[in-house]
């Protein structure tokens, strides 16, 4: 039996607690915040869509960066084996739309109620407000962390070495920081020799560099498309929802588009809209025709009414470049090209994404490479583990990035000797 430290108490963190305890070792799960779970709170607008009901080739499809490193951690623990031990922890789930499950009670908090009661079952000794400063290397071996106990009353707190036959990191990214997603992992890695993958948000709006959205702001467009195309590379092409906002685009379309977009890597990159994509551009030209015959003596902008919402309107007109007022029978063959042409492309210049504080998740952190997928394990420190987010590995939206957390989490608390 080993004495395992696992650092931090989110997904990763509860899944590697409660895999290493199952397996007869003595466990500790540090966490910084009052509670455990805190992100997991708020993820799926706190209804936790905590993983994807597809099959394993599909969870892997939707995995962005480094999806071979994950072939032996999802195959050993897939989301069937997460449902049936969530559920077995007495919160029941429901698969919806997309293959997305959620909890039946729509609360996220059930789920975090069920890894507790897990946890406390498995006898893990849970330290909250605890804050783990470094972890202690000797020889190429783990030895245990440092730890920085918070105390009530605001005096002094001292720093104490919790000794451990191996340690689990697993601290997140840097995304929604208040979370207490700080990068302490990446800290950790690099003085241990790990590489490090830049950090980037990812599942984030995007800001543009047009200020015409402000003027839509709040505006959602649900069945259109949106190429990203990065130079002359399409580099996403998906359909769905999307959202004007004051400051550029966003939605479920915008935030998959975000996780191909690398600020380093792509330069003039232009999201391009498809407004009517169920429409080919000789039917849509055919709707215009008829538009505008029915309302052959009305202005311009009064004639697109039935195509558009109001908001877009004046977008539209100016994007086509026909005057607002000019009456529907003077408008020309080039210029009707031209509105064709706007419906069918309306495009935005991408001036860059928001933060990490609006970011799902974070694309980028430790080096796969440095990592044994099997196991989870460092390979330059013997008994030093890292899993979920921490890792440079990230997905689509729909429950894939969970999973991630989930089956690298419960790799890690599985492999401890």
């Amino acid at each position: 039996m080993s004495n395992v430290i696992v650092v931090g108490g989110g997904a990763a963190g509860m899944m590697a607690a409660v895999s290493a305890a199952e397996n007869g070792h003595e466990v500790t799960l540090i966490e910084k915040n009052e509670k455990l779970g805190k992100k997991l709170y708020i993820t799926g607008k706190g209804r936790c869509n905590v993983t994807n009901a597809a099959d394993v080739e599909t969870l892997l499809s939707n995995v962005i960066s480094n999806k071979k490193f994950l072939y032996s951690a999802f195959y050993s623990f897939d989301n069937t084996a997460l449902m049936d031990m969530i559920e077995g922890a007495g919160c029941p789930l429901k698969t919806e739309r997309g293959d997305r499950v959620f909890p039946v009670s729509d609360h996220s908090s059930d789920i975090i109620k069920a890894f507790e009661k897990l946890l406390n079952k498995n006898g893990v000794t849970i330290k909250l407000n605890t804050t783990v400063k470094e972890v202690v290397t000797d020889g190429g071996e783990v030895i245990g962390v440092k730890v920085l106990k918070k105390n009530p009353n605001n005096t002094a707190s001292k720093v104490t070495l919790f000794k451990a036959d191996a340690v689990i990191v697993c601290t997140g990214g840097v995304s929604y920081p208040l979370t207490g997603s700080t990068g302490d992992g990446y800290r950790f890695a690099e003085k241990c020799g790990h590489t490090l993958v830049s950090p980037h948000p990812s599942l984030v709006p995007f800001e543009t560099a047009e200020t015409w959205p402000s003027s839509c702001m709040g505006l959602s467009l649900k069945n259109v498309s949106l190429k990203l195309v990065c130079g002359k590379k399409t580099v996403y092409d998906g359909f769905g929802e999307m959202l004007f906002t004051h400051f550029g685009i966003s939605g479920p379309l915008v935030l998959s588009a975000s996780a191909y977009y690398d600020s380093a890597k792509h330069k003039d990159c232009k999201a391009i809209i498809d407004l009517k994509p169920a429409l080919s551009e000789e039917q849509l030209d055919k709707r215009i025709l008829r538009d505008f015959e029915e309302n052959i003596n009305k202005s311009f902008i009064n004639a697109i009414s039935g195509l558009l919402p109001s908001a877009l309107i004046p977008v539209i007109a100016d994007e086509s470049k026909i005057d607002r007022e000019k009456k529907v029978h003077d408008i020309t063959k080039e210029e009707r090209k031209n509105l064709l042409y706007a419906l069918k492309n309306l495009t935005l210049n991408i001036a860059g994404t928001r933060g990490f504080d609006e970011a799902i998740i974070t694309r980028g952190g430790i080096s796969v490479k440095d990592i044994d997928p099997g196991t989870m394990e460092s390979k330059f420190v013997k008994g030093l583990y890292f899993a979920g987010e921490v890792l440079d590995l990230d997905a689509l939206t729909g429950g894939f990035n969970l999973q991630i957390a989930w089956s690298t989490g419960h790799a890690a608390g599985s492999s401890v000797l």
